[in-house]
C-alpha cells in the first residue's frame, strides 16, 4: 500500500523533504542543547547527580524503548497521522520541560519527548523512502536527511551554549517554536492518506505490549550500567527480563495471524548488517564525544561554550554528507563508502589515544575533523543500506529497526566508556595524571567498537554496487518484485 504519491522533481517535493529534514534537525539539536545545559540545570534546581543523569537517560529510555513500535505504527496506522500526532506531543512536552520546577518533572518531560521522537522520526524517514524511487534519488534524499540530523546535533551544541547563557529554560522553549513551524508546514505539505482497514490488517496487541516492555527494560538496563555506585543487580535484572520478553515476543510473532513484526525481514542480511554496523558506529561516536567533553571540561577547565565551539568542527558532516557523500555513493556504492567511514573513524579515535594533559587545540584538530568526515561517510549510507530493497509497506518497520539500533548503540557507547572510566579511576589517587590515564583507558572502547563495525561492514563489500548500476537494474528488479508480490 502506498500512502504517499511518488515524489516529483518539483518545488513541492523538495519542500516536503525540507520539512522532514527539519524534524531530524529538531531531534538532533534538542539532544545536544540539553547535554550542554545539564550542569546549569543541576545547579539551578539543586538536582542530585543521579537525577541529573536520568534527565538525559529518560530521553534515551523513551526513544529506544518505543522506536521499533513507532516504526511499525507508521506502517499500520498511517505515516502522516503518526508524524503529525507525535510532533505535536514533542512540542507540548518540550514546553512543559521548560516550566519544570523539580527534577522528576524534567525526567517525565524528557521521557515522553523521547517517546514522541520514537514515533515521529521513523515516520519521517518512511515518508522519504516511500516518496522517492529506489536508486540515486532516494539515496540523495536519505543522505540529506542524515546530514541534516548530524548537523542539528553539531549546531545544537553551539545553540545550547548560547541559550544556556540566557537561561536554561530556553533550551526547552526554543524547540517549541521550531516544532510549531514544522507542524504548520507539514499540515500543508504532507499528502493525505487513506485510513487503514483494521478488518483486513488486524493489530497484534500482545506483540506490541511485549515488544515495548522488552525494549524499555533493555534500554533501562543499559543506561543503568552508567550508575556504578547503585550496583549491577538492577541493571542485570532488567537486561535478563528484557531478553526474556524478547523471547516471548518471538514466540508471539510466530503464532500471530497478523504479526507486528514479520520475522522474515531479519533474513535480509544487508539490512541486519547495516543495523549492527550503525549500532557500533553510533556507540563509538557518542562514547568518544562523551569522554572528550569530560576531558575538556573537567580536566582542562574549559567552559561549556568553549567545549561546544571546539567540537563544532565535527559538524563538518553537515556539509560533506549532502555534497560529497552522494557522489561517492553513486560512484563506489554505499557499502564501500561505509567501510571507508569506519576506517577513518579507527584513525580518528586511535589518534586521540595519545592525548596529553597540555594538548593544544591544533593537536586535537586532526582527530575531530577526521571523526566528522567519518560520520559523513558512514551514517547516511548506513540509512540507505538499512532500507534498501525493503518492501514499501515495511519501510516504517525498517526505519524503526535502524533507529532502535542507533539509540541502543548510543546508550551502549556512553555506558561502556563510563563504566570503563569508573573502573580505571577506582584504584587511582585522583590526581590529574591518574584521571588522564583513566580517560585514555575509556577511549579504547570507541576504538574497539569501530574495529568491530569495520569487520561487520566488510562482509558487504563483495556484493556492493554503485548507485548507477542499481538504477539501471531497477526496472528488472521491479518486474521481479511484481512477479512475486503474492508471496510473503
Amino acid at each position: 500500500m502506498s500512502t504517499v504519491p511518488p515524489a516529483r522533481k518539483s518545488g513541492r517535493s523538495w519542500a516536503l523533504l525540507l520539512v522532514l529534514c527539519g524534524t531530524i534537525f529538531l531531534e538532533g539539536s534538542d539532544v545536544a542543547m540539553l547535554a550542554v545545559a545539564i550542569p546549569t540545570i543541576r545547579a539551578d534546581l539543586g538536582l542530585t547527580t543521579g537525577t541529573a543523569a536520568w534527565v538525559m537517560s529518560g530521553y534515551v529510555l523513551g526513544y529506544a524503548g518505543f522506536t521499533l513500535l513507532g516504526g511499525r505504527a507508521a506502517d499500520l496506522l498511517g505515516r502522516r497521522r503518526m508524524f503529525l500526532t507525535w510532533l505535536g506531543v514533542f512540542l507540548v512536552f518540550s514546553m512543559l520541560g521548560g516550566f519544570a520546577t523539580d527534577g522528576w518533572m524534567l525526567v517525565v518531560a524528557r521521557f515522553v519527548t523521547g517517546v514522541a521522537a520514537a514515533f515521529m522520526t521513523p515516520a519521517a524517514m518512511s515518508i522519504i523512502t516511500t516518496s522517492y524511487p529506489e536508486g540515486p534519488q532516494r539515496d540523495k534524499a536519505l543522505l540529506v536527511f542524515a546530514g541534516v540530523g548530524a548537523g542539528g546535533f553539531s549546531l545544537g551544541l553551539i545553540i545550547g551554549g548560547l541559550l544556556t547563557e540566557l537561561g536554561w529554560r530556553w533550551v526547552f522553549f526554543a524547540p517549541v517554536f521550531l516544532a510549531g513551524a514544522i507542524l504548520l508546514a507539514a499540515l500543508r505539505l504532507l499528502p493525505a492518506e487513506g485510513r487503514p482497514e483494521p478488518a483486513h490488517r488486524g493489530y497484534d496487541l500482545a506483540g506490541a505490549a511485549s515488544l515495548a516492555a522488552a525494549m524499555l527494560l533493555l534500554a533501562y538496563g543499559i543506561v543503568r550500567l552508567e550508575h556504578r555506585g547503585e550496583g549491577l543487580g538492577p541493571a542485570l535484572g532488567a537486561l535478563a527480563a528484557g531478553l526474556a520478553l524478547v523471547a516471548a515476543f518471538i514466540v508471539i510473532e510466530r503464532r500471530a495471524k497478523a504479526p507486528l513484526v514479520r520475522l522474515g525481514i531479519f533474513r535480509k542480511a544487508a539490512m541486519v548488517r547495516a543495523n549492527l554496523a550503525a549500532l557500533l558506529f553510533l556507540g563509538a561516536f557518542f562514547g568518544f564525544q562523551f569522554i572528550v567533553t569530560l576531558y575538556l571540561q573537567e580536566l582542562r577547565g574549559w567552559s561549556s561554550l568553549q567545549t561546544a565551539i571546539a567540537l563544532i568542527v565535527m559538524g563538518c558532516d553537515a556539509v560533506l554528507a549532502p555534497i560529497l557523500t552522494p557522489r561517492l555513493v553513486n560512484r563506489y556504492g554505499h557499502a564501500r563508502v561505509i567501510f571507508g567511514g569506519f576506517l577513518l573513524a579507527i584513525v580518528a579515535y586511535g589518534l586521540f589515544l595519545l592525548v596529553e594533559m597540555d594538548w593544544s587545540y591544533a593537536a586535537m584538530f586532526p582527530t575531530l575533523i577526521i571523526a566528522g568526515t567519518a560520520f559523513a561517510l558512514a551514517y547516511g549510507p548506513l540509512t540507505i543500506a538499512a532500507t534498501d530493497s525493503v518492501a514499501e509497506e515495511e519501510q516504517g518497520l525498517a526505519g524503526g529497526l535502524l533507529y532502535t539500533f542507533t539509540q541502543f548503540g548510543s546508550a551502549v557507547g556512553i555506558s561502556a566508556v563510563t563504566a570503563v572510566y569508573g573502573f580505571a579511576a577506582a584504584g587511582a589517587d585522583g590526581s590529574p595524571g591518574a584521571v588522564l590515564d583513566a580517560y585514555r583507558t575509556a577511549l579504547v572502547v570507541p576504538v574497539i567498537m569501530v574495529l568491530l563495525g569495520a569487520a561487520v561492514s566488510a562482509f558487504g563489500l563483495r556484493s556492493a554496487r554503485p548507485a548507477g548500476q542499481r538504477k539501471r537494474s531497477l526496472s528488472h528488479e521491479t518486474g521481479e518484485r511484481c512477479g512475486v508480490s503474492g508471496r510473503s
